[in-house]
């Protein structure tokens, strides 16, 4: 069985094909479907077949998914153009004569009103549409995505956001690579839908406090509007259209729409997932 990874050298995808390896799947039954081949050298000298696609180029993805039975599909990064080239990929699948499809969403894509889960629900869409029978790996909120706070709140003494006290239902990056590595090796989850989170459900008044513990600083938490936290995002640097992706997540914490309990990635891993402390430290 040959399973396929797209965007293979970005930080998902290139957990997920590390923990394909180390779960002893044959580096020559790996394909990473990447768009520069210099970052996947270290991986093909590992013996792991590297061909190059990107997600406009839908002949290029049917030639680079020849030969393939699952596919990872790792959402893309072009916010906004996303809906066309996961279409693309789906496209390139069912020429390629995928059998199986996962696809890294976001949680409660179907109902959310986080302006990321407009993208991802046509996604999940166009594959319910498809011949190939596909899996939803409906990822939470990565811990990782407050790293780039920790020391501006520890200096300020203020987290800044817009999320109430909305539950955070995050976890690491490697948590969810190892959800995906799971549902690649084994069997059985075909039209399954996964609402992946991890242990912790943090508010953001929780979170300031994690944060005050690993820096050994105090931290509170002031919570603005959407509205006043994009303008204080924009303030800081962000392009607006990242800083009005960043908000709205913000929202949709406070609506509920990035917290679970579904137990789910603790079934997928066999674990708790990995203490937010010990990301941020």
């Amino acid at each position: 069985m040959t399973t396929a990874v797209t965007g293979a050298t970005g930080q998902l995808g290139a957990l997920v094909v590390e923990g394909l390896l180390a779960r002893g799947l044959p580096a020559g039954e790996i394909v990473v479907v990447v768009r520069d081949e210099k970052k996947a050298q270290s991986l093909a000298d590992r013996g792991v077949q590297v061909r190059v696609a990107n997600y406009t180029d839908v002949d290029a993805l049917k030639a680079a998914l020849g030969g393939v039975d699952k596919l990872l599909l790792v959402s893309g990064s072009d916010i906004g153009q996303r809906i066309a080239q996961h279409a693309n990929v789906v496209e390139a699948a069912e020429a390629a004569g995928v059998k199986f499809i996962a696809y890294t969403s976001i949680l409660k894509a179907d109902t959310s009103g986080v302006s990321l889960a407009a993208e991802h629900r046509a996604t999940e869409d166009r594959l319910t549409a498809s011949s190939i029978p596909a899996a939803f790996l409906r990822n939470g909120w990565y811990w990782e995505n407050y790293k780039g706070s920790v020391q501006q709140a520890a200096d300020s003494g203020t987290l800044l956001g817009a999320g109430g006290n909305g539950k955070i239902a995050a976890a690491s990056r490697t948590d969810f690579a190892a959800a995906a590595v799971e549902v690649l090796l084994t069997d059985g989850h075909e039209g399954k839908i996964y609402e992946l989170g991890g242990d912790e459900r943090l508010t953001y008044n929780d979170l300031a406090a994690v944060i005050a513990e690993v820096t050994g600083k105090p931290v509170e938490y002031k919570d603005v509007s959407e509205a006043e936290y994009t303008e204080v995002l924009k303030g800081a640097g962000l392009p607006g259209f990242v800083a009005e992706m960043l908000a709205s997540a913000d929202a949709g914490i406070a609506r509920g729409e990035l917290d679970t309990d579904s137990g789910d990635l603790q079934k997928l891993i066999g674990r708790s997932s990995s203490p937010v402390a010990g990301i941020l430290g």
